[in-house]
């Protein structure tokens, strides 16, 4: 019993010990790789980088502005569109998916997180950018948010299975009707998790290029409508980065280092919203 007790204790060790080489493992290229960006893009740094548009070719100085009020409209367009439509869906599927047209959206639903983005984008450049005559931030966003709306529709599902079926019985019992249950009882008690998953798919809608080169294009001014093409901080880093010019690809990474810091915080925002109210 005592030699049994001492082995298990020291295959856990072992394990530990393991795990811990695991974690560092994925650690090390994940820290190195968000130093050498921090290293790279932190000179380019000023507030001119904030607040001013990009200056011709060969020219010093200017910024990204316009990229980053370009990528909160983006983000803004996609979340209009796609959280509703994912809450709607995963509503449906978790409530009242036991059936064909419930199998049939699960499965499209499969099927769209797996599509990789730069189709998306040519999809939409077919169905909108053509239509429309031109690149334009709706087309933008519509791409977006056909990323966003499997993955808020599968977080959405997954958190009201998790909520126990005696709530539901008991606001029936109640005599409250089914839809009623479900959006006063069933989602409030899930939405900790549901906001989780919808911040967690803005957040990488946000770090997008593909898509966007089909759709929302660029912009090296602030656009003043919707319907013309708009810049985005991917796609400015895209094309500052495959240029000639040594400041523009200084201000690549300080645009990529700002692109990091804002997903950082959408995950680390999403953590601190789930973490244990004790």
């Amino acid at each position: 019993m005592m030699k049994s007790l001492k082995n298990r204790k020291i295959k856990s060790k072992i394990m530990v010990v393991l795990t811990v080489i695991a974690t560092l493992t994925a650690l090390i290229p994940l820290f190195s790789i968000f130093g050498y960006v921090i290293m790279k893009g932190l000179p380019a740094l000023n507030l001119g980088f904030f607040i001013n548009t990009p200056t011709p070719p060969g020219v010093e100085g200017g910024g990204i502005a316009n990229a980053i009020i370009g990528t909160f409209t983006l983000i803004l367009i996609a979340s209009i569109i796609g959280i509703p439509v994912g809450l709607m869906s995963g509503i449906f599927l978790s409530e009242y998916g036991r059936n064909r047209l419930g199998k049939s959206i699960s499965f499209l639903t499969d099927i769209l997180i797996g599509v990789p983005s730069i189709v998306v984008g040519i999809v939409v450049y077919t169905l909108l950018v053509i239509s429309m005559g031109g690149f334009t931030a709706i087309a933008g966003g519509v791409a977006l948010a056909f990323i966003m709306i499997p993955a808020v529709t599968r977080t959405t599902e997954e958190m009201l299975k998790l909520i126990p079926s005696d709530i539901r019985e008991a606001g029936l019992a109640l005599g409250l009707p089914k839809w009623r249950v479900i959006l006063f009882i069933v989602l409030p008690s899930a939405m900790r998790g549901i906001v989780t998953g919808i911040m967690l798919a803005v957040a990488r809608v946000s770090g997008e290029t593909a898509p966007l080169l089909f759709t929302a294009f660029g912009n090296i001014y602030f656009s003043r409508t919707l319907l013309e093409p708009m810049a985005s901080i991917p796609v400015q880093v895209f094309n500052y980065a495959i240029s000639p010019y040594a400041d523009w690809k200084a201000q690549a990474w300080a645009g990529a280092l700002v692109l990091i810091l804002l997903i950082l915080v959408l995950n680390v925002s999403a953590r601190f919203l789930t973490r244990s109210r004790a």
